[in-house]
């Protein structure tokens, strides 16, 4: 994952995720995973950010989230975990 503007961390998958039904926005908080329709990318915000239209939340890490504040890109593996 690549650094954004201080606040993000963001990639972008092979294929786009639909939008149907989703809102037309999301305001992130710390350790929100997201989708930014608009261009196409998964963005996790490692500090807090304001409303964007076409931000679409997909989930929340809920601890660890300090390995994402180092500078630069960073390698991650996202697995669906069931409790």
């Amino acid at each position: 994952m690549d650094d954004y503007s201080n606040t993000e961390k963001i990639f972008y998958p092979s294929r786009k995720l639909s939008t149907q039904h989703a809102p037309a926005g999301f305001d992130p908080s710390v350790g929100d995973i997201t989708w930014y329709a608009p261009w196409g990318n998964v963005a996790l915000f490692y500090k807090d950010f304001g409303y964007s239209r076409g931000l679409i939340s997909l989930g929340k890490i809920t601890s660890g989230i300090e390995a994402f504040t180092v500078n630069g890109s960073i390698t991650v593996t996202f697995e669906l975990v069931a409790e």
